[in-house]
């Protein structure tokens, strides 16, 4: 772990020492006001200190591919492309990622007029016209054809060993080459994200999400394992597929670009995976309290992307201590059906019984959340209203300091931990 000059800010107050600690919301930011003597750690990111330009480290990764050879010597001048990138509750720097790109397929002299850049949704909202165009800039956005994923418009070339239905969007299936970008970062029960997970959610039809996602709830299907099931099926669904060829960017805690990986779809994401490793998972001793920010906008767009950030802090945290979720959720909880299932399950044995009998994709999130509740006391710093926090299992603060005061009222003792970065650093419980 890393403790940057930003993070330790401390001065006197009434003969009590304090740290003040900026954390992300939204936009912008909340300060955390806590005494030394609760303070235990920062739980921070390794990164690097001095970074390479993100444009030079694409041109790189595309020059020197993983197991592959390079787009220019793979695709031709009539090859008609397509081009899988994020959609909007992804961080990934799609605008920054294309130039180098479209650069490495012009050397082979592709056309535009042969691009398509295909927006994964997923089973995510359609995104604005404004949206698409801030994502891959205003200038690409002008020259090349840009699209959403379509759930209706999917066809289905197979099913995966494990009964996942593979149903392509239709766009995507018609190309002659697909290339798939993205991010590469800890995902709570695929594993971590990139790599395969631009066809499978990002452009497949809702049953094929949704029976992929059901496997969340089996052993390994948790945030830094390859060998999660989840990922595993996605990734056979990518090799019947016929995905050949991945761009993904490892980003620091201001998302900046510190490394890009490209080539073959698995064996280039699991390079990015030492990365993610070697920068974000990070040794603990369980404290009584963790205070964890997202990281700002957009892992903290809704509640349903901000759990995240939620379920990687529990790691820090000892049974029957507290959390300190500090989440904007400008845009409410994100999911009608989290939001249904937040209304209509009363307490959390209400949600985790109804989800032992009932897979609904966006329930999910309430079960999760629910045998957190039964395992600590979360609190919530966001913009939603007081009863849909309660709804969700939260007790609602209005400010990351009334919610420490609420900690410390219980326990003055208290020791924390604070994650400025709680949606990338996977906190790992050290062995005694």
């Amino acid at each position: 772990m890393v403790l940057y000059n930003q993070y330790e800010i401390t001065g006197t107050n009434m003969m009590t020492n304090i740290k003040k600690i900026p954390l992300a919301f939204g936009n912008g930011f909340s300060e955390l006001s806590i005494p030394e003597k609760n303070f235990s750690s920062i739980i921070l990111p390794s990164e690097p200190e001095e970074r390479e330009d993100g444009a030079l480290l694409i041109k790189k990764a595309l020059e020197n591919p993983v197991k592959s050879r390079r787009l220019s010597e793979i695709v031709n001048s009539d090859s008609k492309i397509s081009i899988i990138v994020s959609d909007v509750t992804r961080p990934t720097p799609t605008a920054k990622i294309l130039p180098p790109l479209l650069e490495e397929l012009y050397l082979c002299g592709a056309k535009d007029e042969n691009i398509t850049i295909v927006f994964a949704l997923g089973l995510h909202r359609q995104q604005t016209e404004e949206e698409s165009k801030k994502l891959v800039g205003e200038d690409i956005y002008k020259k090349i054809r840009c699209i959403q994923h379509d759930t209706s418009r999917c066809r289905r070339i197979g099913v995966t060993s494990r009964g996942t239905p593979i149903e392509v969007f239709e766009e995507v299936l018609d190309a002659d080459f697909v290339i798939g970008t993205g991010g590469i970062e800890f995902h709570y029960y695929a594993g971590y994200s990139g790599g395969a997970k631009s066809i499978l959610p990002g452009v497949s039809s809702e049953e094929s999400v949704l029976t992929n996602h059901k496997m969340m709830i089996e052993e390994n299907a948790v945030s830094g394992r390859v060998d999660s099931p989840v990922r595993r099926d996605m990734e056979e669904a990518a090799e019947a597929f016929g995905l050949k060829f991945i761009l993904n960017v490892i980003l620091d805690s201001k998302k900046g670009i510190v490394a890009a990986v490209a080539g073959d779809f698995i064996a280039a994401h699991r390079k990015g995976v030492e990365f993610v490793d070697a920068m974000y998972k990070a040794p603990v001793e369980p404290a009584d309290a963790v205070v964890v920010s997202c990281g700002g906008y957009p892992k903290d767009i809704n509640l349903y992307q901000a759990n995240k950030a939620l379920d990687n802090a529990t790691q820090a945290v000892k049974e029957g201590g507290s959390i300190i979720l500090v989440a904007e959720c400008e845009e409410g909880i994100g999911n009608q059906v989290y939001e249904c299932w937040n209304m209509q399950c009363k307490n959390p044995d209400d949600a985790i019984e109804r989800f032992k009998h009932c897979f609904e994709f966006g329930g999910h999130k309430s079960a999760i959340v629910a045998i957190a509740a039964k395992k600590f006391r979360l609190y919530l710093v966001s913009k939603l209203p007081e009863e849909k926090a309660r709804d969700a299992f939260f007790i609602p603060m209005g400010s990351v300091q009334e919610a420490l005061s609420a900690v410390l009222s219980d326990n003055p003792e208290a020791k924390i931990h604070v994650m400025p970065h709680g949606g990338q650093t996977l906190p790992v419980r050290k062995e005694n």
